[in-house]
Parts: structure tokens; sequence; C-alpha cells
């Protein structure tokens, strides 16, 4: 879901799954193709796939950082309402 709360749409998510994997394609034919020891390649290719892992990781932590801190502030939301309509009732 995005920000406004809507689902993305399939064509979208389809066009983010293929870009990654063009990427991922056209990096692995690059280290392939490049003129350099098969370990240099081994380590190039651990390291990018290390970075990706970690971006995946750091992105779901933003997010759950921040759908939490929208579930926080939701719940202090409902806490003053309850308190507002308690005072307007004794009122």
């Amino acid at each position: 879901m995005n920000q406004t709360g809507q689902p993305h749409s399939g064509a979208w998510v389809s066009f983010t799954y293929a870009s990654f994997a063009a990427s991922a394609f056209l990096v692995a034919i690059g280290i392939f193709f490049l003129p350099i020891d098969l370990w240099m390649k081994g380590y190039l290719t651990m390291g990018i796939v290390m970075m990706i892992q970690t971006c995946v990781t750091l992105t779901k932590t933003v997010r759950d950082n921040h759908e939490s801190s929208r579930l926080v502030n939701r719940i202090e939301d409902a806490k003053a309402e309850r308190l507002l309509m308690e005072v307007s009732k004794a009122a």
C-alpha cells in the first residue's frame, strides 16, 4: 500500500519485479564478462547480493517504523477523542 492507503496496481507491482530482475540480470552479465579472476567475480557477486539484502531489510525497517508510528498516533487520537467526549458529556 502507498501513503494514501490504496493498494498498488498490478501493473506497478509487475513493473517493479521486472525492473529488479532486469537489473540483477544485467549486473550478473557485467560481472561475468569482467576481465578479472574468478575469486574477484565471486567477491563482487557476494557484495552485490549482500547489498540487495541490506536494502530490502532497510526498506522493511523504515516502513515498519513508519506504520508503527501511525498506529501509535491513531491510538493517541482515539484516547484524546474519548476524553473530549467524556468532557462534553459532563458539561
